[in-house]
């Protein structure tokens, strides 16, 4: 069966953007970078990938299917990209956004939940829930795994990395790297 696995990154405060969804606060880091190429080479948009010296086509090694709120899917919008993760079958959450408008991603006004169990019974690679803190929280039942780029940046305000109810959940720490910029990629399978 497929897992549900929330990648994000998120400040030293618990959040994954700013108010206005900014997410340019973020330091780089050419390490961090180039690992992420590597290790999860579907995270990088494809209309990004060539200027991060990833070839289109590069072959998915962990999902094949990405999630994404409304907020997650209008930075690739706002870049000319309707389709920014044309590499997997996409998913976009709203109750706003007419599927006419948008052929090459999926629209889904519906329960979340109904499709993530729907989709953890098909076949494939794993599921990657890009975002936001509101789709997150609704799905926190359904989340298999976390993997965490934690910076060393507070944000003050902004989109928490879960918004919904109170539902406390146990993760458990499987992994964790670092990287020149300070930041960490932490690994948490639920508990």
């Amino acid at each position: 069966m497929r897992n549900l696995v929330y990648y994000m990154a998120v400040t030293l405060d618990g959040f994954i953007a700013g108010p206005e969804g900014q997410y340019d606060f973020y330091p780089l880091a050419d390490d961090m970078t180039a690992w992420i190429a590597e290790r999860y080479p579907e995270s990088v948009p494809t209309h990004i990938r060539p200027h991060v010296g990833l070839p289109v086509d590069t072959p998915n090694k962990e999902w094949d299917t990405i999630l994404m709120g409304r907020g997650s899917y209008e930075p690739g919008l706002a870049a000319g990209a309707d389709s920014p993760y044309g590499h997997m079958k996409q998913y976009v959450f709203s109750r706003t956004l007419a599927q006419a408008d948008y052929p090459r991603v999926e629209i889904v006004a519906g329960d979340p939940v109904e499709l993530v169990r729907r989709l953890k019974k098909e076949g494939g690679k794993d599921i990657w829930l890009c975002g936001g803190g509101n789709l997150a929280g609704q799905l926190i039942d359904e989340i298999d795994r976390l993997i965490i780029k934690s910076y060393p940046v507070i944000a003050g305000a902004g989109i928490p990395m879960f918004s919904g109810v109170f539902s406390p959940t146990g993760f458990a720490v499987t992994d964790r790297r670092s990287f020149s910029n300070g930041a960490q990629v932490t690994w948490l399978e639920r508990a």
